[in-house]
């Protein structure tokens, strides 16, 4: 039997509006920074918030959310960045204006530019993730949720390369873990763990990097091939198991 459209009522339910909020990640002088943006319109003008928008009719979320993170950092492509749906949020007052529900993303990125934030935005910043900033909607929770599902998923995927550059040091990404993490790895442990796991990383011929130390330059890698890590690289002091 096919579908009449004139036997469906589009008004019989209450109208309301959708859109994608992202906590975008970077590790900047040996933190962990998240882009906020001021805001500069009601509600909640003057407050800080994570930076989004509303999906227009034409888009889906993940073509929103690429759109907004491009329009808030002024790059001019995003294509290669990590972009993944972290969930939905839809509590019916979680927006004073009307019913909203929010398609949230964790982004990453590895050399994070000045950011230049969106139209309706007074000012925008990269500001360290452990600075508490009280946040307009409940911005709060998705900014925790983001750096829970980040901080989960380097024990079992090869995320953590998304924070570094294209060709990157053996310490460079222990630095990732660590500041993700908060907490220090064991060097030779860590290598010995990065190396053993087959298509984490790849090493660069002939290539090497001076790194500040008095040793010989360092060997540098890039991300291989491979997306899962078996066996894990387990976070140190968690439910009594180490890295």
């Amino acid at each position: 039997m096919a579908f009449d459209k004139a036997d469906y009522d589009k008004y019989a339910y209450e109208p309301f509006a959708v859109t994608v909020d992202l906590a975008v990640l970077t590790i900047r002088a040996g933190a962990l920074h998240v882009l906020l943006v001021k805001r500069g319109q009601e509600p909640f003008a003057g407050h800080w918030a994570l930076p989004g928008g509303f999906v227009e009719p034409d888009e889906s979320a993940e073509t929103a959310a690429r759109r907004e993170l491009a329009e808030e950092t002024g790059l001019a492509d995003v294509t290669g960045l990590h972009l993944e749906q972290l969930r939905t949020y839809s509590e019916p007052d979680r927006d004073p204006r009307m019913r909203v529900v929010s398609v949230a993303f964790a982004a990453l990125l590895p050399d994070a530019p000045e950011p230049h934030g969106g139209s309706d935005a007074a000012e925008a910043r990269w500001v360290v993730c452990d600075i508490a900033l009280p946040l307009a909607f409940d911005h709060d929770r998705i900014l925790a949720d983001a750096r829970e599902r980040v901080g989960a998923k380097l024990e079992y995927t090869c995320l953590a390369t998304a924070f570094c550059p294209a060709e990157f040091t053996l310490g460079e990404l222990q630095h990732v873990y660590e500041t993700v993490w908060g907490t220090a790895l064991d060097r030779p442990n860590f290598r010995r763990k990065v190396l053993a796991t087959p298509g984490f990383v790849e090493p660069v011929p002939g290539a090497a990097r001076l790194t500040g130390g008095r040793g010989k330059p360092a060997a540098l890698y890039r991300a291989g091939a491979a997306t899962t890590l078996q066996p894990p690289l387990l976070r140190p002091n968690r439910e009594g198991r180490s890295a």
